[in-house]
């Protein structure tokens, strides 16, 4: 009813401006100008796959409604104002003012086209832009205007009014806004402002974020940031400088914070270190980033709530156990899955004990194969002595990333193993905290991680304990009055429940989002009933190799093939889709890259926005997919690891988007029958009904070898991607509150 009010109030004000602009005569010599804003509007309108008058930005009907009254309403208004207000006065000021509205469009959708700035954004930024029209007419500074703002938003008014004469405050608060948001890039941006009052202060948060960064520009001790860097008496700044002065600094970093309170030395680490190559010792060093990871993870927990400096960002204490776990250890146990002999395979780890495998296990979680996770949770059993205590292990490291290890030890069917490693008292204890406190979090990633582990989960007696304490946070947080409390654990209740066919519980209707068992044909269609698809391939070895054998699944019989220079085209003859595929050109050149570009940028003018998306490549290549993919896509094949980032990050593109991932590396014996099934239901018509098409490839591939069926049990259809629906029913309560 409120939608329908709503809507009611919009077009009746459409009317009335319609009315009320009939008596404006806009000159003949303007009539460009405000052509190419109604282009711009119509360029945006058609974001969403269809050119409607409707802004359809979000799954809430009373905000696209807002946005559509702004984007055609309030813009109309505004071009209204600019022909009829006295203080613009010439021609040449009204086409200036003209103009800075079509770059307010423009510079809009092209920030929305990059995932620079969110949808809803647009009436905020238009409200302040107007307002600062307003005191741009007077010579009055509008930076004010600009403080609750988001940074892309402040951005486009203090580019778009850069010539009022105030714009230098302007100009500073965004760029303040900027450093906030990338302090990783406050070094490479700094230089115009290093003689301000403020410069010594964002050193230090460029210092905290990214040490390794200060230390390279600290060498430049001419430069005006190296002279900066010098000169502080900041501490943290200080002791960068020093190491500076250090070889093979990057290896260093990692332990600022005890560097700088004399709880270790540079020595202490340099025995491991050597030269960075010659006397390195990849054991030792591994061995002493774990350690200093437990102690500092402790002081995190309450009552010291401590964060060590150079813990996280690059190059920091995170980020190097994690490259050096994968470097070390995952990366050659991965090499030799083919060797029969486990003992060779996994020589890589032997000298590791519990705790080192723990966190080798947990930040090898994207790039690690389920045979090297089998074999190294073997290991790690092993190393916890001859009468091993799981609960021991996770005291001795804090619990740190504990639900990241219970969730990867349900997803390879090893929780079972683990939990009888302690008593059941123990055991029961540890699931209640699995569960817990995902409320306190910053994030979703805990909730998520706890939604995965149960889709993965088959033993009843736990699903059934995971499922009762869930409800009971549940009562908890209602009687607490906590609303997030209950937001997280009342959709993890309707959710588990509806993993249980008997249960018969219908997510649609009592989370209202749509269904994650089916998607019809016509919902993925254009206007013009045309199913567009993007697939994204890379130029590195494996994509070299499989390219050959994708072109070939297009049969002449169905498809016309057109080979371009950059990417290829397949028409289904009976015109209901279309099919286009970069070439694998060489990454080391960055020629992939350009055709993913240049191919995205032929499909919008072309006016074909895709619905479904395809990522062939290597996990860590997925993140270059994400950014680039439409926010139209409905139907999202990984192929690779769908971690939480990684589901996230698609949900914040495609908000109703049905994802296919795998727990391990995809594979192309895999891939390109899920494309072909996809591809024959798109050009016939057919709804895509997810159980049944899980039905039919699993028959197909029982008389494949048991590789390739151990494999395909690895693949997450929609309806069991419990994450993915997690992260969904929450932003769509979200936004519907």
């Amino acid at each position: 009813m409120r939608s329908f009010i709503l809507f009611i109030i919009l077009t009746s004000s459409f009317g009335i401006a319609k009315a009320n602009t009939d008596t404006i005569t806009i000159p003949i010599n303007r009539m460009y100008f405000h052509d190419k804003i109604t282009a711009e509007q119509k360029l945006i309108d058609k974001m969403d796959g269809k050119e409607d008058f409707e802004f359809h930005a979000v799954s809430n009907n009373d905000i696209n409604l807002i946005l559509t009254f702004t984007l055609y309403r309030k813009i109309k208004e505004t071009t209204d104002w600019i022909e009829t207000n006295s203080e613009i006065s010439t021609n040449n000021e009204k086409v200036k003012y003209l103009t800075y509205v079509e770059q307010l469009l423009r510079q809009f959708r092209v920030a929305l086209r990059n995932r620079d700035i969110a949808p809803v954004e647009f009436t905020s930024l238009y409200q302040s832009f107007f307002k600062a029209l307003q005191e741009n007419t007077k010579g009055n500074s509008f930076s004010y205007l600009l403080k609750d703002l988001s940074y892309p938003a402040s951005k486009i008014i203090s580019d778009i009014l850069a010539e009022n004469p105030h714009s230098s405050d302007a100009r500073q608060l965004v760029y303040l806004k900027f450093c906030a948001l990338n302090p990783d890039k406050i070094l490479q941006t700094l230089r115009p402002w290093v003689d301000k009052p403020f410069a010594d202060s964002l050193l230090e948060l460029a210092a905290k974020n990214n040490p390794a960064q200060l230390y390279s520009y600290a060498q430049s001790t001419a430069s005006p940031e190296g002279k900066l860097i010098h000169n502080s008496q900041r501490p943290v700044i200080k002791a960068i400088a020093d190491l500076s002065l250090t070889k093979n600094a990057l290896f260093y970093f990692p332990f600022l914070d005890d560097i700088m309170h004399g709880r270790k030395q540079v020595s202490d680490i340099q025995k491991f270190v050597g030269d960075g190559k010659v006397g390195y010792d990849s054991i030792g060093y591994y061995n002493l980033l774990v350690e200093t990871e437990i102690a500092y993870f402790k002081r995190m927990a309450p009552p010291l709530k401590d964060t060590p400096i150079a813990m996280f960002g690059a190059n920091g204490l995170m980020d190097m156990l994690q490259k050096k776990s994968i470097e070390h250890f995952v990366t050659p146990i991965n090499e030799l899955h083919n060797l029969s002999n486990v003992q060779t395979r996994m020589k890589a780890i032997e000298p590791l004990n519990a705790q080192a495998l723990y966190f080798m296990l947990i930040m090898g979680e994207n790039e690690i194969y389920t045979s090297s996770y089998k074999h190294a949770f073997s290991r790690l059993i092993q190393q916890m002595g001859a009468q091993p205590r799981g609960d021991e292990l996770l005291m001795s490291v804090h619990f740190d990333h504990f639900r990241k290890f219970i969730k990867m030890a349900a997803h390879y069917n090893k929780l079972d193993e683990f939990l009888k490693t302690m008593p059941k008292e123990s055991a029961e204890l540890l699931m209640q905290a699995f569960v817990a406190n995902l409320d306190r979090t910053s994030n979703l990633e805990d909730a998520v991680d706890v939604a995965d582990a149960y889709s993965s989960i088959r033993d009843s007696v736990l699903l059934t304990s995971i499922l009762g304490y869930v409800e009971e946070n549940y009562e908890i947080h209602v009687e607490n009055g906590n609303d997030r409390g209950k937001l997280i654990y009342g959709l993890l209740r309707e959710i588990f429940l509806s993993a249980d066919p008997t249960k018969k519980v219908d997510l649609t209707s009592s989370l209202g989002i749509p269904s994650i068992y089916e998607i019809g044909n016509k919902n993925l269609q254009n206007e013009e009933g045309k199913i567009i698809q993007q697939v994204f391939f890379y130029g590195d070895e494996d994509g070299k190799a499989f390219f050959p054998s994708f072109v070939n699944t297009f049969s002449s019989r169905e498809w016309k093939i057109i080979p371009k220079k950059e990417w290829i085209e397949f028409i289904s003859l009976n015109g209901k889709a279309e099919v286009y595929v970069n070439r694998p050109l060489d990454n080391n050149t960055n020629l992939d890259d350009s055709a993913q570009v240049h191919l995205i940028q032929y499909l919008e003018d072309a006016g074909k926005y895709p619905s479904v998306v395809v990522h062939r490549g290597h996990s860590y290549w997925l993140p270059r997919t994400i950014h680039r993919m439409s926010p139209t896509a409905k139907i999202v094949l990984l192929g690779s690891c769908g971690g939480y980032k990684n589901l996230n990050e698609i949900l914040e593109v495609c908000q109703e988007a049905h994802i296919i991932s795998t727990k391990e590396i995809g594979k192309g014996d895999l891939n390109q029958p899920i494309i072909n099934y996809l591809n024959n239901s798109f050009i016939n018509g057919k709804d895509i009904v997810w159980r049944d098409m899980w039905s039919v490839l699993t028959t197909q591939f029982s008389s494949a070898p048991k590789s390739t069926r151990d494999s395909w049990e690895d693949y997450i259809p929609p309806y069991r991607n419990l994450g993915a629906i997690f992260i969904k029913a929450y932003h769509r309560k979200i936004q519907s509150d």
